[in-house]
Order: structure tokens, then sequence, then C-alpha cells
């Protein structure tokens, strides 16, 4: 009898799950994939789908994100600037899911490397007046995250607001000890979807990968490096981290202001009044640009559009810093596309990182990258984890989402768009410059003759890249 019954809910669970399934699929071979997942692999396949499975832009988990940016006004008129004449698209893209207009009253700066990156983020800190709002993946115990704590006590002590927000899986190894001190120094201190029971099914797999830092309101921090002594010292087993991060000045960190606050009233359920925030612009018209933030609560994969729309707009070059490429077919097909239209595509990534399933998942498409025409450049000291991708000295991202399916799918990410010829350039003299110093993969025929234990390897690292 008591078989029968657990037969029974078994078949009554799959079968709910196969509704949800044909109701909210996608892709159809998604679709049938998990359905043959359920009905083959008792209780596991259950507990897969519901980690993996589920269609979060339909089954959301924060709805109304966007709501935070109905009202911010903005006084920009796209016909006045003529470098956005060939990114009209990519443009009116953004501004119609995100609801992150252009602005262009901005001032960036370039941010290489640890070293110069938080000495600007401590510079911008030590001289704030009114807030500080910070937001990090990977938050560690250590010397930053000490440095970190004595000025927040300084701030705190001269009535500065401090809110600190931090991912729940990423800064795992955050200690109790330094929570407990950030909350006894008056800082507000909140978990991005935390580790629970209950819950962690259905949240393991959607991360905040977000890096941000506000200021009051007018100097903003974004881009690939988190709170991690690593960016300082290194890191043992694969040597230098090496990561680009933006300085921004300007009208737009009001946009990377509501990111933040949007992301904390989800964690926290407070409300923050942006409205008493003042948008400060810079004296004269500057860089242009837009913040995207992206997540699995949105209506459409907002940063896998941008970055098909930028690829797809290249007429020149596309050059493209990234720790972890493992396209999905439509990425794919548009980087072959370009690049066989005439289109110089040049890929940049470390020859090593540290995760080996993901070395092989990522050198799983070099074939089909080399076919194509696309050059590979493969950075050999330590890891380079910046998020860059530039096109025609005229558009550039730099921002914290990789060219995966968990950044481009799963995860709440934010990147910055810059229509900037000198900004452009100066990213391209970097890129260039790191291009040199590494090795360069160009022949098909000679890659394509590596063991077949390594073709074998990446093949089955590869069924895992929807995982990565």
């Amino acid at each position: 009898m008591l078989l029968i019954t657990v037969i029974v809910v078994y078949i009554i669970i799959a079968l709910s799950m196969v509704i949800s399934l044909l109701l909210n699929g996608v892709r159809p071979s998604k679709t049938l994939g998990w359905l043959l997942a359920i009905f083959t692999i008792p209780v596991g396949g259950f507990l897969l789908y519901l980690m993996l499975g589920r269609n979060r832009r339909k089954n959301k988990l924060f709805p109304l994100q966007n709501d935070f940016f109905e009202d911010l006004p903005y006084d920009f008129k796209q016909k006045d600037l003529p470098v956005l004449e060939n990114h009209t698209k990519t443009v009116e893209l953004i501004q119609g899911t995100s609801k992150c207009p252009v602005t262009n009253h901005n001032e960036i700066t370039l941010l290489k490397d640890g070293k110069n990156t938080f000495e600007s983020i401590f510079k911008a800190l030590e001289d704030a007046k009114e807030h500080i709002h910070l937001q990090y993946y990977i938050f560690e115990d250590g010397l930053l995250a000490q440095k970190l704590l004595e000025i927040f006590e300084r701030k705190v002590k001269e009535n500065v607001q401090v809110r600190l927000l931090y991912d729940g899986i990423g800064s795992y190894s955050l200690s109790k000890r330094y929570l407990r001190k950030l909350q006894k120094i008056g800082v507000e201190v909140v978990q991005f979807l935390p580790f629970r029971f209950g819950r962690f099914l259905s949240s393991l797999n959607y991360r905040n990968h977000r890096k941000i830092i506000v200021v009051d309101n007018k100097i903003g921090f974004t881009g690939g490096i988190n709170i991690s002594d690593k960016y300082l010292k290194g890191d043992p087993s694969v040597g230098k981290w090496h990561d680009t991060h933006l300085k921004i000045e300007g009208e737009a960190v009001s946009y990377l202001n509501r990111v933040f606050i949007s992301d904390w009233f989800l964690a926290s359920k407070k409300k923050v009044d942006f409205t008493s925030f003042n948008v400060v612009k810079t004296p004269e018209e500057s860089t242009s640009m837009q913040i995207v933030p992206s997540s699995p609560d949105d209506d459409f994969p907002i940063m896998e559009q941008v970055y098909f729309s930028i690829i797809n707009g290249a007429k020149k070059y596309l050059y493209i810093t990234n720790p972890y490429i493992i396209p999905n077919h439509a990425i794919l097909q548009s980087l072959e596309t370009a690049a066989l239209s005439g289109v110089d595509v040049r890929l940049l990534m470390s020859s090593s990182t540290d995760m080996k399933l993901v070395d092989w998942c990522v050198r799983a498409y070099f074939d089909s990258y080399l076919k194509a025409g696309i050059k590979i450049y493969l950075y050999p000291d330590g890891i380079l984890h910046s998020k860059v991708m530039i096109s025609d000295d005229t558009i550039a991202s730099v921002g914290t989402a990789n060219l995966d399916n968990r950044s481009l799918q799963q995860n709440y990410e934010a990147n910055a768009i810059l229509y900037s010829p000198l900004l452009c350039k100066e990213l391209k003299a970097d890129f260039l410059m790191d291009c040199s110093k590494s090795k360069k993969l160009t022949d098909h025929l000679t890659f394509s003759n590596r063991p077949w234990v390594n073709k074998l390897i990446e093949g089955s690292a590869k069924l895992m890249s929807p995982l990565l």
C-alpha cells in the first residue's frame, strides 16, 4: 500500500512538472531534456529541475525589479550626439528593456588591476559625506576588508550611512566575526539570497554577481574586481589576478545607485528614499554611457541581447577580453558570422583559470572559433579576469558579466556601455598590449591535431556548459 502511495505521489509530481515545462519552457530541446531527466532519474530529476530547470523569466524570484528605474528624469537628446549614430539600436534596446537611458554628463576613469582600483575606491570612500553603498559577489576577510572596516568606522561617526550587500554563496567564507564588527560600528549589512534550508533548491543557482560602490550618488565604481586580497597579493595556485574596473562620475551614477537600491530592497525589504539624492552632472558634456542591469527576473535576457547587438553591429573589429567565454548558440553564431563577414574578431583569455572544468569547457569551442577565422590569444601571466568588449573605436562594454550561460541567463549582473572613441581607443591599446604578451592561436589544422584525449575531455566538459 505504501509503495502504491509513493508511486502515485511521484506520478502526480512528475505530471505537475511536465505541465510547468510545457507552459513555461523556452527552447524545445531544453524542455525535452528536462522531461527525460524527470522520467529517467527518480527523485534526482526532480531536484535538478527545481535547482536548474525552472524558467525564472516567468517564475520570477523578485518581480517588478525595474520599477526602481521608472521615475528618474534625464534631459538627453539622442539626435544631438553623432557618436551614437551607429548604435541607435543598442541604445534603444537597453532603454527599452532595462529602462536605463543614455546619460551624457559623465567622466570615466579606467582602472587597471587591484592596486590602482582600491586606491581610487579608498579615496572616494574617505571623501563620503552622505552615504556609501557597496555590493559584491565575493567579499573576503583580509587586508582589504580590514581597511574598509576602518574607513566605515570613521565615516559612520561622521553620520555617513553605510550599507553593504553581499552574495550568500560568493561570499560564503566571510566570517561571522567580521560581520559582527560591521554591525557593531553601525554598518547595515544584508546577505543576498542566503543559503537556507527550504529555499536553497529554488535560489542556489541564481547569484548576485554585481560589484558596485556608490558614494553620495556622485561617484560610482563597477567592473570585475571583488573584495579579495588576491588582487593585491596574487594567488599561490594561479598567480596574479588582472582585471578592469571603472570609476564613474556624473549622472550615470544615479542609475548605478538604483541598481544597488533595487537589490537592497529585494534582499532586505527595506526601502531607501532615493528621491532625496541629487543627480550630479559633470561640468561639461563628456562621456555618453548607459548602465545595463540584468537578472533572471527580467522579461528578456538583457545582457545576452546587448552583447549580441554589439557583436552584430561590428564593422571593422571586435575585441573581447573575458575569462569565461562559453557561448550559447546565438552568441557563437554571431561571433562566427562577424568573423566570416570580414570583421577582425579577437578573443583574449587566460591560458588557465581558477577552475579546471571551466578551462576544458572554454577550450571546447576553440575549433569553431578558428574555423571561422576568429583569433584566440591566451594570456600566460596569471588570471585575466576582465569582462571587456570593444568595437570599431565607438562602443565598449565594461562590467561584471561573463560570456557564459550563468552570466547571461542566471546571475544578477551590471555592465557599463561606453559610447566614447577616446575610451575605446584606450581600452583597445590595453587589449593589444596584452595580446602582444600572449600566445596566439590562428591555425585550425594545427590545433585540431591535439591529442584525442584532450578532445574527449573537452567534449565531456562541453556537456556541462549550460551549468557553468
